[in-house]
Order: C-alpha cells, then structure tokens, then sequence
C-alpha cells in the first residue's frame, strides 16, 4: 500500500515561542531563547545557559487534574497535540474509534517529577511518595497521557533514540498509516532541565560551558565547543491523503516522502560513520536526488568532531556547497527528542513561506567544512524539498525527506 503520509497541523512549544507564528516569526527574526537557566540555580554546574520556555504556563494548556500527575515534559507534549490537533482541524470524536494514534519520541523521560519524588523519599520516606512517580517518569507517558485526554484509541507507541527520535516517529507514522490509515499525533517534547538531568547531560562531554548566550552553540565554527540543552518541542498531525480528502482538510503543510535510519559502527572498528548512508538511504525512499534538495535542516552538534562528520556525509552527498544548509536550533539550543521534530515543522514553515530560516551566532562558518551555511538573515528561496538530519547519543542516525504539497 502506497499511501501519502501528509502533515496538516503544527503544534510548537519552543524557547523561542509557544505556538506556531510566534515561534516562526522569532526564527526569522533570529530571536534566540537561549539565557541562563532559570529552573533553578545552576550556578555550580559547568553548563549555565540553556533555552528555557519561559512563557508557558501549564495550567492555561492541561486540565489540573493531569498537572499533579505528569512531569513538565508530558504537560509541554500536551499542549503541542492540542495546537496540532487545532490547526489541523482535526476534532477526535468525529473520527473512527480507532482513527486516532499516538506515537512520540522521548529521551531523558520525566526526569523533574521523578527527581521530586526520589527527594521526597529520602527526606521523607516512602508514604510520601506519590502514586504517580509509577507512571510520570516513563518513556511511554507522553504517548499515554496524549492518547487518554484526545481520545485517541488507534495506533500508539514511543521511540527512545535520543535527538533522532523525533524524525523516527515520524518514519515510523509514515509506515503505520500504510498499514491503517486515519489520523496521528507525532512528534516529541523535551525538559531537561532539572539538577539531575543537568548531570547527566554534562556527563557526555558535549555540552558548553561558555557563559555569553550569543557565542555558546556555535556548529561548524572554528570557535566551536558544544552545545547548550533546551525543553520544548513540536507535534505534528499525519495523516493519509484518503483521511484529508474525506474530512476536507486543507492544504497540507507537506508530505513525509523519504525516511531511512541507520546505527554507527562501533568506536575502533575501522567503518564509516552511518549518517552518509542515512542520507543516501532516505533520497532513495523519496526517489529524489542530491540535485532535488533545496534545503537541508542540519543536525549541528556543535562539537569539532561531530560537525566534521556530518559536514563530510554532506559534501560527499550534494558536494562542497552543494546545498544551503541551516541550523535554527541554534535559538533554541539541543532539544533532544523535541529537537528534530521542531526542525520537521520549521522545514515545513520555510516550505511554506518560501524562506530559509538563519543558523545564528555562527557568524563565521569554518571554510573547511565546505557548507553554504545560511548565516545571520534568512534567505529568500524556493524551497520545495528538504532534508532534516538528526542524530542521537550511542550512534543513531536519522533521515527525513519532506516535500511541498
């Protein structure tokens, strides 16, 4: 079965916005959201800056009720479905019983609720508790919580790969509607940001350390020295061109037209990295070519090591400044499972408005990488195509090809 995997609704919760044309018009503008933790004071750790949402409130977007049961990272993946959802046009209960799914990317889980819960047990003891620690913290309780309060009762299920999850979500929405049809919820949020979760990232050696927001992400720049997390996300509403033609969806954002993964060898091994493959793999699937691609939506760790692979696995693609390459993220900091399904929506926003949104702070892009880095301003251009790369810590790469309705 061939059918099209089309994308008819966004729901953005971003540092750099909450909701889809505040967060869009802030890109284009190159507003960042980066600035120094605000969830508590991390003063003593060595990363201090992070992108924060600041301007959403939980209780303006999910019933009190599910406040006191989930961790921030479900509340931020709620409130994303329900824009999605909205902007789609999408109303659950005039669907089939089983027409709606649920499938999200999660990384660090619901690692705030559960770090009050552990104190709360060491201080207190274990009557205090809450019976919610059980579910709170897991992978799946996004997916779950979406799924209960949007009555959704089709297809559910998570994906845990760290940063590209989020394009694996939608790899994986892409293959059930073939099987289904109907109606998903895709995509995935993310809140590290709490003094355990801050630990752990700082573990891997990738993060910055740098204290001005504007020099501390700074992929393919010789300045270069990690990245800065960040919470927040997107959801987006995919569905089989049969559904919006029954329901008279309008025109779609764009379609999911090519899709593959792949997994790094072994360090010492002697292989390649995997990420060229992934590209080459996911252009097969759309049945395009290098020359296809207008714009790709670049992975951008930030990390000398990193930026050079994925800057290889590019020109041996598309070849040297082949092909304008942008890293918004850049605004927003690294947001994990949230991450690359934001750069999903923002490549289906430049579709749309035929712009080719900034990479910022890397003002001057490291000649040796060969990329044409859109820098500082966007950049007008017909934009029909583009490829969004992510990648994951352990090795997981992913590939999504999206085109223009």
């Amino acid at each position: 079965m061939s059918t099209r995997a089309l994308i008819t609704g966004l729901g953005i919760v971003a540092p750099t916005g909450v909701g889809t044309e505040t967060y869009w018009h802030a890109t284009l503008n190159g507003k960042s959201g980066i600035d120094r933790i605000r969830a508590f004071d991390a003063s003593a750790y060595s990363t201090t800056l992070a992108g924060n949402v600041d301007s959403f409130a939980a209780a303006e977007y999910v019933p009190g009720r599910l406040i006191v049961q989930t961790d921030r990272w479900t509340q931020l993946g709620l409130a994303a479905a329900a824009m999605a959802l909205r902007d789609a046009g999408v109303d659950p209960k005039a669907l089939p019983e089983y027409g709606l799914g649920v499938i999200t990317a999660a990384s660090s889980g619901g690692n705030e609720f559960g770090q009050r819960e552990i104190e709360q047990l060491w201080t207190r003891g274990p009557g205090a508790v809450g019976v919610y620690q059980s579910i709170a913290w897991f992978y799946a309780a996004s997916t779950g919580q979406i799924s209960i309060h949007e009555r959704a009762k089709g297809r559910c299920g998570v994906i845990v790969a760290e940063q590209a999850g989020g394009l694996d979500v939608l790899g994986h929405s892409r293959r059930v509607l073939r099987e289904d049809g109907g109606v998903l919820i895709s995509g995935g949020t993310e809140a590290p940001l709490s003094p355990y979760a801050l630990v752990c990232q700082t573990r891997s050696g990738r993060l910055s350390t740098a204290g001005n927001p504007e020099e501390c992400y700074l992929p393919f720049d010789r300045r270069a020295a990690g990245f800065v997390p960040g919470e927040g996300g997107a959801m987006l509403i995919v569905e089989s061109a049969e559904s919006a033609r029954e329901r008279g969806a309008r025109t779609p954002y764009g379609e999911i037209a090519g899709y593959a993964a792949t997994f790094d060898p072994r360090p010492g091994s002697g292989r390649p990295p995997a990420l060229c493959r992934a590209i080459t793999l996911a252009l097969a699937d759309a049945r395009l070519g290098p020359e296809d691609v207008d714009v790709v939506f670049a992975d951008a760790a930030a990390d000398p090591e990193l930026d050079r692979i994925e800057a290889d696995a590019l020109a041996s693609v598309f070849g040297p400044h082949g092909v304008p390459v942008t890293a918004p993220k850049t605004m927003t900091g690294r947001l994990y499972a949230g991450g690359a399904a934001l750069d999903a929506a923002t490549a289906l926003l430049s579709m749309r408005d035929s712009v080719i949104p900034p990479t910022v702070g890397t003002a001057r892009p490291d000649p040796a990488y060969g990329l044409d880095l859109v820098c500082g301003t966007p950049r007008q251009a017909r934009v029909r195509t583009a490829l969004v790369l992510a990648r994951g810590a352990g090795g997981f790469n992913a590939a999504l090809v999206l085109t223009a309705p």
